[in-house]
């Protein structure tokens, strides 16, 4: 079924408004007029236009004025100026209070009939995009459900069994066997933590998250970065080479949440390296942040690519061995970092690697510093 506008027509003289009339009768356009701004916003409460066009100059109430509250009441009425006094400047003004084009006037029907055509065609395009949006909003409430159930509900259950094992076998166990069964368990907690995380950040439910948050430090996030990705590395026979520029001062978060949102970009670094190459992870401290970069020589990402990573369920190209993501990790990963009041940014060109960029805000003081004052370079091999 073709699109059905709603085309609202405000103007004080009643020429041009009988004559909008007769131009755009015939088409698929529903027209309404208002002799002035007062009739014309008290019209576009009841009918909801799609298009208006507005006469900048009316008695009463200014096509101006109109304007500005026509973007208070619906920012997405596609809004079109006509008038007999058109100026740069007017028209300046009447784009930045939201007007899409403009017509002077005498125009022809031509004229008329071209600008309404353009106008309602944006309005789908807005229209468009809004059930998009929504549709995106709505995919995105249901993955966070089902990751939430789906996910949670068998790892509980091994982390239970896990918990039963230990207390019947721990006595008979060496240390190392203690310290390994330990850390499977630290691991399945973390990993039940994630995907709570994963819940409240795709739910929006900002302030559960930041409930948590306490001095952190990037150190320590480092650390349990290069354990969860060490594996992944070896068998690909990659080193990871960390640099921690220390003093550095703590920043406010939660330890958990921020290490499995830089394990992630790791964990991608290593998926698009190739085998025998090195991924790099530097952190330092400018004057306000913490910036932590990981950087790889694998494949790259493509220019055409590079706008759309951090969009939800946005998958690229596959990794050097054929990989490829959910499409999940980086908006996470973006969530995460805005959350704790940071920005994260990616470089990369085909062929030549990668790297993405973690800003996050330090914590001011020196109680908040870490201890050593020499940057500590160490491989991972």
């Amino acid at each position: 079924m073709d699109f059905e506008a709603k085309i609202l027509i405000i103007d004080d003289e009643e020429i041009v408004l009988d004559s909008c009339e007769m131009i755009l009768a015939g088409r698929n356009y529903e027209i309404f007029t208002a002799p002035n701004g007062t009739v014309g916003l008290e019209t576009l409460k009841n009918v909801h236009p799609d298009l208006i066009f507005v006469d900048l100059k009316m008695p009463g109430i200014s096509g101006f004025d109109v304007l500005e509250s026509i973007q208070s009441i619906d920012p997405n009425i596609v809004c079109i100026v006509i008038t007999g006094f058109a100026t740069v400047s007017s028209a300046i003004e009447a784009m930045k209070k939201g007007a899409y084009d403009f017509l002077p006037k005498p125009f022809t029907p031509d004229e008329l009939r071209l600008i309404t055509r353009r106008g309602v065609d944006r309005r789908k395009l807005v229209l468009e995009t809004i059930a998009l949006r929504r549709e995106k909003e709505m995919l995105r409430e249901n993955f966070a459900a089902i990751i939430s159930h789906e996910l949670k509900s068998p790892l509980s259950a091994v982390q239970q069994n896990l918990y039963t094992l230990i207390a019947e076998i721990s006595p008979v166990l060496n240390e190392d066997q203690n310290r390994r069964l330990e850390r499977m368990k630290t691991r399945i907690s973390d990993l039940i933590a994630m995907i709570r995380t994963w819940h409240r950040v795709f739910t929006a439910d900002l302030d559960s998250i930041q409930e948590q948050f306490k001095p952190t430090s990037i150190g320590s996030v480092i650390n349990n970065v290069v354990e969860s990705i060490e594996p992944h590395a070896t068998r690909k026979d990659i080193k990871i080479v960390t640099s921690i520029h220390e003093p550095m001062n703590h920043v406010e978060g939660d330890e958990v949440t921020l290490s499995e949102a830089i394990i992630n970009i790791g964990n991608n670094a290593v998926k698009f390296s190739h085998i025998g190459e090195e991924v790099f992870i530097d952190a330092k401290q400018d004057e306000k942040n913490i910036i932590i970069a990981i950087r790889d020589n694998g494949v790259g990402i493509s220019e055409d690519t590079l706008p759309y990573i951090f969009d939800d369920f946005y998958s690229g190209q596959k990794g050097s061995q054929g990989e490829r993501g959910s499409g999940v990790g980086l908006a996470i990963c973006r969530r995460i970092i805005e959350i704790h009041g940071g920005k994260i940014s990616v470089e990369s060109k085909i062929g030549q690697g990668s790297t993405f960029k973690i800003m996050l805000p330090a914590i001011t003081g020196n109680e908040s510093q870490e201890t050593n004052s020499k940057a500590q370079t160490k491989v991972i091999p």
